[in-house]
């Protein structure tokens, strides 16, 4: 956490895997766009971070709101057009550390759906037209913020460590909504793995290509970031082997197995008829 207690691992880890390489210039305070190399491949790395001078008082703490959301969705387009006659497609990191979508007045008066829904687009759009998709949680993935940024790639990585969390919202806000105290919630949510707000928890849904371990997730070593980037080179070797551009890797986890069932069980009624 930085002075200011907002987080700080999106920055750490964009500049640790882009070797402290300069952002792109135009793009707000609270994005950071980045052309690096990824196994040797020229890529793009993209975090969304604090900006305590944000004149969107809502998005000042990793939030994603009405220009995060814009300015996702014009990173990932300008990479899909300037690659539009390319055969191999260049890699999309995302380095995911956000806290939720911005909630206020001005949000939602100005169509913070709508950017956030552009982001999401962009991403998916991306990898359908064959952009390899990678999400690195680092920290927090929290509601629509992670659904704009990070949801839609093609393997999903995350950090093994307490602060690493995906969730549709805070504690705080779950406890209110489900008309328990924090406490009796964290005790409900220990049996039920959806509700729970682990990252191990969540790993058992199946959604996770990797769960990795680091000693050191605020400021990592050489060794961590060896290791993440050997998972980030893998994850692209092993998109680049699936024929697929779709989420179906998705399905082939072992905690899964319902769902393949259901799956398969509409697919037969329908084409019944």
């Amino acid at each position: 956490m930085s002075e200011t207690g907002y987080s700080k691992r999106g920055t750490v880890w964009l500049d640790a895997l882009t070797r402290g390489a300069t952002p792109l210039t135009g793009y707000p305070a609270s994005l950071r766009v980045v052309d690096a190399v990824l196994d040797g491949e020229s890529a793009r790395y993209i975090a969304v971070v604090p900006d305590p001078d944000n004149p969107f008082p809502r998005a000042r703490g990793g939030e994603v709101g009405l220009v995060e959301g814009w300015q996702l969705a014009r990173a990932l387009r300008d990479v899909i057009a300037a690659d539009a006659d390319a055969v191999r497609k260049r890699p999309i990191v995302a380095v995911v550390d956000v806290a939720s979508q911005a909630y206020g007045r001005s949000e939602e008066a100005y169509g913070i759906h709508q950017a956030l829904a552009a982001a999401a687009d962009a991403y998916a759009t991306a990898r359908l037209e064959g952009h390899p998709v990678i999400a690195l949680i680092v920290g927090r993935a929290m509601s629509g913020a992670f659904l704009a940024h990070g949801y839609q790639a093609n393997r999903i990585i995350a950090l093994s460590d307490p602060e690493v969390m995906v969730h549709a919202m805070g504690k705080a806000s779950a406890a209110r909504v489900t008309m328990r105290s924090v406490a009796a919630l964290e005790a409900f949510a220990a049996n039920v793995p959806p509700m729970a707000y682990d990252i191990g928890s969540y790993a058992s849904l199946g959604l996770l290509w990797k769960l990795l371990d680091v000693g050191a997730p605020d400021a990592p070593s050489r060794d961590d970031l060896d290791a993440v980037e050997r998972t980030l080179a893998d994850a692209l070797t092993d998109i680049r082997n699936d024929p697929s551009r779709g989420l179906e890797s998705r399905l082939e986890g072992a905690h899964r197995a319902a769902s393949r069932v259901v799956r398969e069980t509409l697919r037969a009624e329908w084409e019944r008829g």
